[in-house]
């Protein structure tokens, strides 16, 4: 009784030291599927729109990234590297009354500015800024497509706290996570799509939503913004 009690535990242990193993290998090889747009500590992965340089109010504190309108150059910043499909995820938090925006599919352009080629996913303080309350059914709110498609589910967290986004882009098709749940799933260059551009601020934009492959960029609106944990993988 002894033996087989003993054979039995052995194998156990086998069993939960192959299964760790599995999940390790698996966890190392996800994890070295990403490129790494900020860790913490380096910014060489970005630079200013239109500029070589990054502006000077983009500044590392502690793990964050972060954004300080008047303590420098402002402006918006990109990835220096471009993206076609693609998966990005980081954490964003502002403070009251906060108001920036995460783009992608990006065209620099030097005589246009970002947005009018870049997708935006939207951040704000959803309770006290005034953007919230304009546009229609809320497509101006955190994490939906700006001016455009609104989410749903309404997930956003309120101001001084963290916000976890993804965003996975394959060819037309589009979503946005917000906390753990997608709020938006929308397909690009559709009937239906250029209907509602026709309908929109970017209608004189040909080059809106237009891009196959182009940076990610992140939106100085003059306010604090903080990012962290930036990463993106390409699908």
């Amino acid at each position: 009784m002894k033996s087989a009690h003993l054979s039995q535990t052995l194998l156990s242990l086998l069993t939960a030291v192959t299964l760790m193993t599995a999940i390790t290998n698996s966890f190392a090889a996800d994890n070295s599927e990403w490129r790494v747009l900020f860790d913490g500590t380096s910014t060489d992965e970005w630079r200013g729109y239109n500029s070589n340089s990054l502006p000077t109010a983009w500044k590392v504190e502690g793990d964050e990234l972060v954004l300080r309108p008047g303590s420098g150059e402002a402006g918006d910043i990109m990835s220096k590297r471009i993206f076609g499909d693609f998966e990005l995820h980081m954490q964003w938090m502002v403070e009251e009354g906060g108001n920036s925006g995460i783009f992608y599919h990006v065209l620099e352009q030097p005589d246009q500015s970002i947005y009018w080629s870049g997708l935006e996913m939207q951040i704000l303080d959803d309770e006290n800024h005034p953007d919230s309350f304009r546009g229609v059914d809320g497509n101006r709110q955190a994490g939906s497509l700006y001016d455009l498609l609104p989410i749903q589910p309404k997930t956003a967290n309120p101001h001084g706290q963290w916000n976890d986004i993804r965003i996975i882009s394959r060819g037309p098709m589009v979503e946005h996570w917000l906390n753990g749940e997608m709020v938006l799933r929308y397909e690009r260059w559709t009937v239906e799509w250029f209907a509602m551009l026709r309908n929109s601020k970017f209608r004189e934009h040909n080059e809106f939503g237009a891009m196959q492959q182009g940076h990610i960029g992140l939106q100085d609106h003059g306010d604090v913004v903080r990012f962290r944990n930036i990463r993106i993988r390409e699908l």
